[in-house]
């Protein structure tokens, strides 16, 4: 069988690291983006869903959060119905900054799909799901 795992963690610390510098200058490292950008996705999503969606431990997911607690991108507040629910917001300041984030994104997928068609692009979002 051929090797397919390789490749695929060198595609990831390679885009890891791009997304570092480019995010640089607005002090996120890439995790902090993957979680800003799911928060300004989805405001008002709880830690577990989060962490979920980034396929990550909720102890890590919670160190995340409150890095951007501290940056002031997000903030956590208690569901309306349920006092022990904490709700993770983006902050004004976070939501400024989605746009670049999602620009960013689309630019990074459109230079590591270049040379793949529309249906080869497909075909590999359905593998990789």
């Amino acid at each position: 069988m051929k090797e397919i795992l390789r490749p695929i963690g060198v595609v990831s610390r390679a885009s890891d690291s791009i997304a570092n510098i480019e995010f640089k200058e607005i002090n996120l490292n890439r995790g902090q983006y993957l979680y800003l950008v799911r928060i300004c996705e989805e405001p008002g999503i709880i830690l577990e869903r989060l962490a979920s969606m980034l396929k990550v431990d909720k102890t890590t997911a919670a160190r995340s959060i409150q890095k951007l607690e501290q940056k002031e991108l997000i903030e956590r507040r208690s569901d309306a119905n349920n006092r022990k629910i904490r709700r993770i917001f983006p902050t004004d300041q976070g939501k400024s900054l989605y746009p670049f984030l999602l620009r960013e994104e689309n630019y990074s997928n459109s230079v590591a799909l270049r040379g793949f068609s529309d249906e080869e692009q497909a075909q590999l979002l359905a593998y990789l799901s």
